[in-house]
Parts: structure tokens; sequence; C-alpha cells
């Protein structure tokens, strides 16, 4: 939802925000809508926030942590939505979240945002599913007391695996060490399933991995529900998963979580594939 304003200079409107989500929930009809709280700051920022310099603005002040601090921006969004939800069939996606505070905190301004619809008598959804997203290892260690908290987990690998080798994702001078399939996220993954599943919840992945076709395999043998890729990779992807078992890819993961490094992982994995 961030691509609301990342070309303006201020936020956008209730009505503004109202109207985009409706529309989408109308056109999509009963199919599942997941829609993101904004993913502010990282490597998106407007340019009249009044920002103040960041020396890592990925470890800095962004996505959640921006939201509970500006409650009032937070609040319209999430009003938005609510109003919107009546439309179709919505779920609400948390960011970023680090610690079990950040998700109550979230979770007592979403009660405090439907009391306020209630008094002024704005038709909504009760029952919306919330999920967090899990892109720090501190969420992914807590995940067993989240997953009593929220309805789903999406995974997003991108940031997961910035934050658990340390290697800043837009640094060219360190892509060797970001590794999509170093045991370290593997073991995060598997950790973050296994939470999810104990409380019969779904788990996603977003990010390049459950695009890159090994990653596919890989992910749906670590018990992966479902994966989100770029419309572009729908096609190959889908006929990936449809030509492999459940059975064959739980092992393929078993196996490579026995192993040492992202190099003896992936020549596994280039075999097997």
């Amino acid at each position: 939802t961030e691509y609301l304003f990342l070309t303006r200079t201020e936020f956008p409107t209730f009505d503004e925000q109202y109207r985009t989500y409706s529309s989408i929930l109308r056109r999509m009809g009963k199919k599942p809508v997941v829609i993101r709280t904004f993913d502010l700051g990282g490597d998106k920022f407007p340019g009249a926030s009044g920002k103040t310099y960041e020396l890592n603005p990925f470890l800095g002040w962004r996505a959640i942590r921006v939201c509970l601090d500006r409650p009032d921006i937070f609040k319209i969004q999430l009003k938005a939505l609510l109003k919107a939800s009546r439309w179709g069939n919505l779920s609400i996606m948390i960011p970023m979240i680090s610690n079990y505070e950040e998700l109550v905190a979230t979770k007592e301004i979403i009660e405090e945002c439907k009391r306020e619809l209630r008094n002024k008598r704005v038709k909504f959804s009760e029952d919306i599913p919330l999920g967090v997203m899990l892109e720090v290892p501190s969420a992914v260690m807590i995940a067993e007391y989240l997953a009593r908290e929220v309805d789903f987990f999406s995974i997003g690998t991108n940031d997961l695996i910035q934050y658990t080798m340390a290697v800043d994702r837009g640094n060219e001078l360190l892509s060797k060490l970001y590794q999509s399939f170093h045991p370290s996220v593997l073991s995060l993954i598997k950790s973050a399933v296994s939470a999810a599943h104990g409380h019969r919840l779904k788990v996603s992945v977003c990010g390049e991995m459950a695009a890159d076709p090994m990653g596919a395999i890989l992910l749906a043998g670590l018990g992966v529900d479902e994966l989100s890729v770029s419309f572009q990779s729908v096609g190959v992807i889908k006929k990936i998963i449809r030509s492999i078992n459940y059975t064959g890819a739980r092992q393929i993961a078993e196996n490579a979580l026995k192993m040492r490094s992202q190099a003896e992982i992936m020549g596994y994995l280039k075999n097997e594939f």
C-alpha cells in the first residue's frame, strides 16, 4: 500500500484509500485479497516525509515502527481497510513485526478503529483475518507466541535473509554473502512453519526465493502452504509444483537441513532438480 503515495508529497486521504481498497475487493469478488499495511522506510519512503537521514534505513524507522509512532496515519489506513472489507474477502497483513508488544499494540489500535467506526454506524466485516510478516529473526524465534494472536503468517524471505546474514541486499560488494539457501535461513523457515502449523495457521512465502525453481521445491518440502511470486514467474512455478510430489519434496528439504553450507545445499538441489 506504500505505492499509493511514493510518487506524491502527502499521505493519501481516507476517501482515496477507501476507493482504492474497495475497488480491488469488488473486482476480486469472493477471492481472497491480502492487503499489507504501509511498509514505509528501508528503500521506500515518500520524499516529503520529514524523515531524517539514517545511516542504515533497513535497521531504522520503518514499516510497523512508523505506523505505531504515527497512529494518526495508521488509523486512517486501518479505518479505510475496515470500511472496504464489506465489499470482498479481505485479510490484513502487518509488516516488520520484531517483538510481541508491537503485535499487541497493533491489535489494540485495530479494535479502537472498529469502535470508532461502530459509533459512526459505518458497516464493516467484523471477522477480518489478521496476519504478520516474519522478516526478522527475532519474530521467527517467538513465532510460537505470535501464532496465538494471528490468523496466518507470511515469511518475507528478502528481508529475512538480509537480517539473518547481516548483509545489505542492495550492496553489490556483498552479493555473494546474500545466501537464500544458507542453512540458518532454511532452519528459520522450518521453525516458522512448525509454529504456524502447530496452531493450524497457513504460512506463505513472498520474496525472490519463492520464484526460484529450486527454492519453490525446497519451500514446498519445508511445509510452506502458499508461494507468492511476481506474475512473470507464475507459469514456471505452477509447472514445477505440479511436477513434484510432497513426499519427495519433504525428503529433499530434510536432507538440505542437515547440510553445512549454501554451496553444499545448492549442489544437492541442482542434482535433484
